[in-house]
Protein backbone atom coordinates (compact mmCIF):
# COMPACT_ATOMS: atom_id res chain seq x y z
CA UNK A 1 0.00 0.00 0.00
CA UNK A 2 1.24 3.50 -0.78
CA UNK A 3 2.17 5.51 2.29
CA UNK A 4 -0.38 8.12 3.33
CA UNK A 5 0.13 11.84 2.75
CA UNK A 6 2.13 11.70 -0.46
CA UNK A 7 2.63 14.94 -2.40
CA UNK A 8 2.46 15.09 -6.18
CA UNK A 9 4.63 17.31 -8.34
CA UNK A 10 7.75 17.48 -6.15
CA UNK A 11 11.14 18.07 -7.75
CA UNK A 12 14.01 15.62 -7.38
CA UNK A 13 15.67 18.02 -4.93
CA UNK A 14 12.53 18.24 -2.78
CA UNK A 15 12.19 14.45 -2.74
CA UNK A 16 15.83 14.05 -1.74
CA UNK A 17 15.46 16.56 1.10
CA UNK A 18 12.32 14.84 2.38
CA UNK A 19 13.91 11.40 2.16
CA UNK A 20 16.89 12.64 4.19
CA UNK A 21 14.65 14.22 6.82
CA UNK A 22 12.46 11.11 7.03
CA UNK A 23 15.50 8.89 7.61
CA UNK A 24 16.76 11.29 10.29
CA UNK A 25 13.37 11.22 12.03
CA UNK A 26 13.16 7.42 11.97
CA UNK A 27 16.71 6.91 13.23
CA UNK A 28 17.43 9.90 15.46
CA UNK A 29 14.10 11.23 16.78
CA UNK A 30 11.47 8.50 17.16
CA UNK A 31 13.69 6.13 19.21
CA UNK A 32 14.43 8.80 21.86
CA UNK A 33 11.44 11.16 21.69
CA UNK A 34 9.27 9.63 24.40
CA UNK A 35 12.13 9.32 26.91
CA UNK A 36 13.26 12.92 26.35
CA UNK A 37 9.68 14.18 26.48
CA UNK A 38 8.98 12.46 29.79
CA UNK A 39 12.13 14.10 31.21
CA UNK A 40 11.18 17.46 29.63
CA UNK A 41 14.75 17.54 28.29
CA UNK A 42 15.86 19.88 25.53
CA UNK A 43 16.87 17.68 22.54
CA UNK A 44 20.30 19.22 21.97
CA UNK A 45 21.68 16.25 20.04
CA UNK A 46 18.69 16.29 17.68
CA UNK A 47 19.05 20.06 17.19
CA UNK A 48 22.73 19.62 16.38
CA UNK A 49 21.74 17.03 13.78
CA UNK A 50 19.25 19.43 12.20
CA UNK A 51 22.03 22.03 11.97
CA UNK A 52 24.24 19.54 10.15
CA UNK A 53 21.42 18.82 7.71
CA UNK A 54 21.13 22.54 7.00
CA UNK A 55 17.49 22.71 8.05
CA UNK A 56 17.89 25.99 9.94
CA UNK A 57 18.62 27.59 6.59
CA UNK A 58 16.02 25.73 4.57
CA UNK A 59 13.99 28.79 3.46
CA UNK A 60 16.78 31.37 3.73
CA UNK A 61 17.97 32.51 0.27
CA UNK A 62 21.16 31.03 -1.11
CA UNK A 63 22.81 34.46 -1.20
CA UNK A 64 22.74 34.40 2.62
CA UNK A 65 24.01 30.83 2.92
CA UNK A 66 20.66 29.05 3.04
CA UNK A 67 19.10 26.44 0.77
CA UNK A 68 16.57 28.84 -0.73
CA UNK A 69 13.74 26.31 -0.61
CA UNK A 70 10.00 26.99 -0.75
CA UNK A 71 7.43 27.12 2.02
CA UNK A 72 6.06 23.84 0.66
CA UNK A 73 9.41 22.09 1.15
CA UNK A 74 9.64 23.53 4.65
CA UNK A 75 6.08 22.47 5.52
CA UNK A 76 6.68 18.92 4.30
CA UNK A 77 9.86 18.74 6.39
CA UNK A 78 7.92 19.99 9.41
CA UNK A 79 5.30 17.29 8.80
CA UNK A 80 8.03 14.64 8.90
CA UNK A 81 9.67 16.08 12.01
CA UNK A 82 6.35 16.39 13.87
CA UNK A 83 5.67 12.76 13.01
CA UNK A 84 8.73 12.00 15.10
CA UNK A 85 8.27 14.54 17.91
CA UNK A 86 6.20 17.70 17.65
CA UNK A 87 8.43 19.66 20.04
CA UNK A 88 11.33 19.48 17.59
CA UNK A 89 9.19 21.07 14.88
CA UNK A 90 8.44 23.89 17.33
CA UNK A 91 12.14 24.56 17.75
CA UNK A 92 12.58 25.32 14.06
CA UNK A 93 9.18 26.99 13.50
CA UNK A 94 9.72 30.21 15.43
CA UNK A 95 13.23 30.41 13.96
CA UNK A 96 11.77 30.31 10.46
CA UNK A 97 9.05 32.84 11.18
CA UNK A 98 11.71 35.34 12.27
CA UNK A 99 13.93 34.48 9.27
CA UNK A 100 10.96 34.86 6.94
CA UNK A 101 10.03 38.24 8.44
CA UNK A 102 13.62 39.42 8.04
CA UNK A 103 13.75 38.21 4.44
CA UNK A 104 10.44 39.89 3.54
CA UNK A 105 10.59 43.07 5.63
CA UNK A 106 14.10 43.64 6.96
CA UNK A 107 16.47 46.36 5.86
CA UNK A 108 19.45 45.27 3.78
CA UNK A 109 21.71 45.79 6.80
CA UNK A 110 19.45 43.60 8.95
CA UNK A 111 19.39 40.84 6.33
CA UNK A 112 23.17 40.94 5.88
CA UNK A 113 23.74 40.87 9.63
CA UNK A 114 21.30 38.17 10.72
CA UNK A 115 20.40 35.81 7.87
CA UNK A 116 23.82 34.19 7.21
CA UNK A 117 24.15 33.26 10.89
CA UNK A 118 20.53 32.14 11.05
CA UNK A 119 21.14 29.84 8.08
CA UNK A 120 23.92 28.14 10.06
CA UNK A 121 21.81 27.90 13.21
CA UNK A 122 24.25 30.15 15.08
CA UNK A 123 21.50 32.74 15.54
CA UNK A 124 18.26 31.10 16.62
CA UNK A 125 15.01 33.02 16.46
CA UNK A 126 11.91 33.38 18.62
CA UNK A 127 8.99 35.77 18.16
CA UNK A 128 6.64 37.35 20.65
CA UNK A 129 3.15 38.81 20.33
CA UNK A 130 1.06 37.40 23.20
CA UNK A 131 0.87 38.94 26.65
CA UNK A 132 -0.54 37.63 29.96
CA UNK A 133 -3.88 39.40 29.41
CA UNK A 134 -4.25 38.68 25.70
CA UNK A 135 -3.71 36.00 23.11
CA UNK A 136 -5.34 36.39 19.72
CA UNK A 137 -6.46 39.97 20.44
CA UNK A 138 -3.22 41.53 19.20
CA UNK A 139 -4.76 45.03 19.18
CA UNK A 140 -4.83 44.94 23.00
CA UNK A 141 -1.03 44.84 23.35
CA UNK A 142 0.16 47.08 26.19
CA UNK A 143 3.95 46.58 25.99
CA UNK A 144 5.38 49.87 24.79
CA UNK A 145 8.44 51.41 23.16
CA UNK A 146 9.40 55.06 23.71
CA UNK A 147 12.04 56.85 21.63
CA UNK A 148 15.08 58.16 23.50
CA UNK A 149 17.65 59.60 21.11
CA UNK A 150 19.11 56.83 18.94
CA UNK A 151 17.44 54.15 21.05
CA UNK A 152 14.02 52.94 22.11
CA UNK A 153 13.17 52.01 25.68
CA UNK A 154 10.88 48.97 25.90
CA UNK A 155 8.72 48.03 28.87
CA UNK A 156 6.14 45.30 29.32
CA UNK A 157 5.56 41.59 29.78
CA UNK A 158 5.18 39.05 26.98
CA UNK A 159 3.95 35.46 27.19
CA UNK A 160 4.19 32.06 25.46
CA UNK A 161 7.55 32.40 23.73
CA UNK A 162 8.58 29.14 22.12
CA UNK A 163 12.40 29.02 22.28
CA UNK A 164 12.31 31.91 24.75
CA UNK A 165 15.35 30.57 26.61
CA UNK A 166 17.31 28.82 23.88
CA UNK A 167 17.07 31.61 21.27
CA UNK A 168 19.45 34.53 20.97
CA UNK A 169 17.21 36.71 18.76
CA UNK A 170 13.59 37.62 19.54
CA UNK A 171 11.23 39.56 17.27
CA UNK A 172 9.02 41.45 19.75
CA UNK A 173 5.80 43.28 18.85
CA UNK A 174 5.06 46.34 21.01
CA UNK A 175 3.05 49.53 20.82
CA UNK A 176 4.97 52.60 19.61
CA UNK A 177 3.03 55.85 19.46
CA UNK A 178 5.85 57.85 17.83
CA UNK A 179 4.51 59.53 14.71
CA UNK A 180 1.05 58.10 15.29
CA UNK A 181 -1.39 60.66 16.79
CA UNK A 182 -3.88 59.75 19.47
CA UNK A 183 -6.83 57.92 17.97
CA UNK A 184 -4.73 56.05 15.40
CA UNK A 185 -6.01 52.50 14.89
CA UNK A 186 -4.08 50.16 17.25
CA UNK A 187 -2.70 48.00 14.44
CA UNK A 188 -1.12 51.09 12.84
CA UNK A 189 0.85 52.00 15.95
CA UNK A 190 2.73 48.74 16.49
CA UNK A 191 6.38 48.04 15.77
CA UNK A 192 8.49 44.89 15.63
CA UNK A 193 11.88 45.11 17.34
CA UNK A 194 14.76 42.68 16.75
CA UNK A 195 16.11 42.03 20.23
CA UNK A 196 19.43 40.22 20.61
CA UNK A 197 20.12 38.41 23.87
CA UNK A 198 22.15 35.66 25.46
CA UNK A 199 20.60 32.16 25.52
CA UNK A 200 19.44 30.99 28.93
CA UNK A 201 17.24 32.16 31.77
CA UNK A 202 17.28 35.06 34.19
CA UNK A 203 18.54 38.49 33.10
CA UNK A 204 19.83 37.73 29.59
CA UNK A 205 20.72 41.36 28.85
CA UNK A 206 20.22 44.58 30.82
CA UNK A 207 16.50 45.24 31.08
CA UNK A 208 15.46 41.85 29.70
CA UNK A 209 14.55 38.83 31.84
CA UNK A 210 13.51 35.35 30.71
CA UNK A 211 12.04 33.51 33.70
CA UNK A 212 12.25 29.71 33.83
CA UNK A 213 10.32 27.38 31.56
CA UNK A 214 6.55 27.21 31.85
CA UNK A 215 5.51 23.72 32.95
CA UNK A 216 3.15 22.34 30.32
CA UNK A 217 0.84 19.36 29.88
CA UNK A 218 2.58 18.42 26.64
CA UNK A 219 4.87 20.00 24.05
CA UNK A 220 7.75 19.36 26.41
CA UNK A 221 11.47 19.51 25.72
CA UNK A 222 11.16 22.81 23.85
CA UNK A 223 11.27 25.79 26.22
CA UNK A 224 8.17 27.99 26.49
CA UNK A 225 8.68 31.13 28.54
CA UNK A 226 7.65 34.63 29.52
CA UNK A 227 9.66 37.70 28.53
CA UNK A 228 9.89 40.72 30.82
CA UNK A 229 11.16 44.08 29.56
CA UNK A 230 12.03 46.69 32.18
CA UNK A 231 13.84 49.64 30.66
CA UNK A 232 15.21 47.49 27.82
CA UNK A 233 17.21 49.69 25.44
CA UNK A 234 17.18 48.71 21.77
CA UNK A 235 19.01 50.66 19.02
CA UNK A 236 16.79 52.36 16.44
CA UNK A 237 18.44 50.29 13.69
CA UNK A 238 16.82 47.21 15.22
CA UNK A 239 13.31 48.29 14.22
CA UNK A 240 12.35 45.63 11.68
CA UNK A 241 12.34 47.32 8.27
CA UNK A 242 13.63 50.58 9.75
CA UNK A 243 10.20 52.23 10.08
CA UNK A 244 7.82 52.17 13.05
CA UNK A 245 4.11 51.41 12.73
CA UNK A 246 4.47 48.40 10.43
CA UNK A 247 4.85 45.70 13.06
CA UNK A 248 1.31 44.37 12.95
CA UNK A 249 1.46 43.70 9.21
CA UNK A 250 4.92 42.16 9.48
CA UNK A 251 3.80 39.83 12.26
CA UNK A 252 0.62 38.80 10.44
CA UNK A 253 2.69 37.92 7.38
CA UNK A 254 4.86 35.76 9.61
CA UNK A 255 1.83 34.20 11.29
CA UNK A 256 0.51 33.04 7.90
CA UNK A 257 3.73 31.05 7.56
CA UNK A 258 3.23 29.88 11.14
CA UNK A 259 -0.30 28.68 10.43
CA UNK A 260 0.91 26.56 7.54
CA UNK A 261 3.52 25.21 9.94
CA UNK A 262 0.93 24.33 12.59
CA UNK A 263 -1.16 22.63 9.92
CA UNK A 264 1.92 20.62 8.91
CA UNK A 265 2.52 19.67 12.54
CA UNK A 266 -1.07 18.49 12.83
CA UNK A 267 -0.60 16.37 9.71
CA UNK A 268 2.59 14.83 11.07
CA UNK A 269 1.17 14.01 14.50
CA UNK A 270 -2.00 12.58 12.94
CA UNK A 271 0.04 10.47 10.57
CA UNK A 272 2.09 9.05 13.43
CA UNK A 273 -1.08 8.34 15.43
CA UNK A 274 -2.50 6.46 12.44
CA UNK A 275 0.72 4.45 12.09
CA UNK A 276 0.58 3.48 15.76
CA UNK A 277 -3.12 2.65 15.59
CA UNK A 278 -2.99 0.51 12.47
CA UNK A 279 0.08 -1.35 13.77
CA UNK A 280 -1.40 -2.06 17.21
CA UNK A 281 -4.73 -3.14 15.67
CA UNK A 282 -2.92 -5.93 13.81
CA UNK A 283 -1.06 -7.11 16.92
CA UNK A 284 -3.83 -7.04 19.52
CA UNK A 285 -6.17 -10.07 19.48
CA UNK A 286 -9.70 -10.32 20.85
CA UNK A 287 -12.28 -13.06 20.33
CA UNK A 288 -9.75 -15.14 18.44
CA UNK A 289 -8.58 -12.67 15.84
CA UNK A 290 -6.67 -9.36 15.49
CA UNK A 291 -8.88 -6.41 16.37
CA UNK A 292 -8.07 -5.01 12.90
CA UNK A 293 -10.39 -7.68 11.53
CA UNK A 294 -13.33 -6.33 13.52
CA UNK A 295 -15.50 -4.04 11.42
CA UNK A 296 -15.69 -1.39 14.14
CA UNK A 297 -11.90 -0.99 14.12
CA UNK A 298 -11.73 -1.00 10.32
CA UNK A 299 -14.23 1.86 10.29
CA UNK A 300 -11.99 3.81 12.67
CA UNK A 301 -8.91 3.17 10.55
CA UNK A 302 -10.78 4.25 7.42
CA UNK A 303 -11.90 7.50 9.04
CA UNK A 304 -8.45 8.18 10.45
CA UNK A 305 -6.68 7.64 7.11
CA UNK A 306 -9.19 9.84 5.28
CA UNK A 307 -8.63 12.67 7.76
CA UNK A 308 -4.85 12.37 7.41
CA UNK A 309 -5.16 12.63 3.63
CA UNK A 310 -7.61 15.55 3.71
CA UNK A 311 -5.54 17.59 6.18
CA UNK A 312 -2.37 16.97 4.18
CA UNK A 313 -4.00 18.10 0.94
CA UNK A 314 -5.23 21.37 2.49
CA UNK A 315 -1.83 22.06 4.07
CA UNK A 316 -0.07 21.54 0.74
CA UNK A 317 -2.56 23.82 -1.00
CA UNK A 318 -1.99 26.61 1.56
CA UNK A 319 1.80 26.34 1.24
CA UNK A 320 1.69 26.40 -2.56
CA UNK A 321 -0.61 29.45 -2.52
CA UNK A 322 1.85 31.35 -0.31
CA UNK A 323 4.76 30.29 -2.52
CA UNK A 324 2.94 31.67 -5.56
CA UNK A 325 2.96 35.13 -4.00
CA UNK A 326 -0.82 35.23 -3.66
CA UNK A 327 -2.73 36.10 -0.53
CA UNK A 328 -3.26 32.87 1.43
CA UNK A 329 -4.87 33.83 4.73
CA UNK A 330 -8.05 31.97 3.74
CA UNK A 331 -6.21 28.79 2.76
CA UNK A 332 -3.83 28.97 5.73
CA UNK A 333 -6.74 29.46 8.14
CA UNK A 334 -8.66 26.54 6.64
CA UNK A 335 -5.60 24.29 6.69
CA UNK A 336 -4.70 25.17 10.28
CA UNK A 337 -8.29 24.72 11.46
CA UNK A 338 -8.88 21.40 9.71
CA UNK A 339 -5.48 19.86 10.42
CA UNK A 340 -5.54 20.67 14.15
CA UNK A 341 -9.11 19.42 14.60
CA UNK A 342 -8.49 16.26 12.59
CA UNK A 343 -5.23 15.67 14.44
CA UNK A 344 -7.07 15.70 17.76
CA UNK A 345 -9.66 13.24 16.41
CA UNK A 346 -7.16 10.85 14.82
CA UNK A 347 -5.03 10.81 17.97
CA UNK A 348 -8.08 10.07 20.11
CA UNK A 349 -9.14 7.22 17.81
CA UNK A 350 -5.63 5.73 17.98
CA UNK A 351 -5.80 6.13 21.76
CA UNK A 352 -9.11 4.22 21.82
CA UNK A 353 -7.67 1.47 19.63
CA UNK A 354 -4.89 0.98 22.19
CA UNK A 355 -7.47 0.48 24.94
CA UNK A 356 -6.04 0.55 28.46
CA UNK A 357 -2.49 0.53 27.13
CA UNK A 358 -3.04 3.94 25.58
CA UNK A 359 -3.22 5.33 29.12
CA UNK A 360 0.22 3.96 29.93
CA UNK A 361 3.29 6.15 29.56
CA UNK A 362 5.04 3.11 28.13
CA UNK A 363 3.17 3.60 24.85
CA UNK A 364 3.92 6.46 22.45
CA UNK A 365 0.25 7.29 21.89
CA UNK A 366 0.07 8.67 25.45
CA UNK A 367 2.55 11.39 24.48
CA UNK A 368 0.67 12.24 21.29
CA UNK A 369 -2.57 12.48 23.28
CA UNK A 370 -1.02 15.28 25.37
CA UNK A 371 0.62 17.03 22.42
CA UNK A 372 -2.36 17.34 20.08
CA UNK A 373 -4.31 19.93 22.16
CA UNK A 374 -1.57 22.54 21.74
CA UNK A 375 -2.30 22.65 18.02
CA UNK A 376 -5.88 23.69 18.76
CA UNK A 377 -4.50 26.91 20.30
CA UNK A 378 -1.16 27.72 18.66
CA UNK A 379 -1.14 30.48 15.97
CA UNK A 380 -4.78 31.27 16.69
CA UNK A 381 -7.63 29.18 18.07
CA UNK A 382 -10.24 27.42 15.94
CA UNK A 383 -12.60 30.29 16.64
CA UNK A 384 -10.07 32.83 15.32
CA UNK A 385 -9.55 30.73 12.18
CA UNK A 386 -13.30 30.61 11.61
CA UNK A 387 -13.49 34.41 11.92
CA UNK A 388 -10.73 34.81 9.34
CA UNK A 389 -12.32 32.24 7.03
CA UNK A 390 -15.78 33.75 7.39
CA UNK A 391 -14.63 37.30 6.65
CA UNK A 392 -12.62 36.22 3.62
CA UNK A 393 -15.54 34.21 2.26
CA UNK A 394 -17.79 37.26 2.56
CA UNK A 395 -15.18 39.27 0.64
CA UNK A 396 -15.09 36.68 -2.12
CA UNK A 397 -18.87 36.17 -2.29
CA UNK A 398 -20.00 39.74 -1.67
CA UNK A 399 -23.38 40.51 -3.23
CA UNK A 400 -23.27 43.10 -5.96
CA UNK A 401 -25.66 46.06 -5.97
Amino acid sequence: MARLAQTAGLTDVQQEILSTVRDFVDKEIIPVATELEHRDEYPQQIVDGLKELGLFGLMIPEEYGGLGESLLTYALCVEEIARGWMSVSGIINTHFIVAYMLKQHGTQEQKDYFLPRMALGEVRGAFSMSEPALGSDVSAITSKAVRDGDEYVLNGQKMWLTNGGSSNLVAVLVRSDEGHPEGTAPHKSMTTFLVEKEPGFGEVRPGLTIPGKIDKMGYKGVDTTELIMDGLRVPANRVLGGTTGRGFYQMMDGVEVGRVNVAARGCGVAQRAFELGVSYAQQRHTFGKPIAQHQAIQFKLAEMATKVEAAHAMMVNAARKKDSGERNDLEAGMAKYLASEYCKEVVEDAFRIHGGYGFSKEYEIERLYREAPMLLIGEGTAEIQKMIIGRRLLEEYRLQG
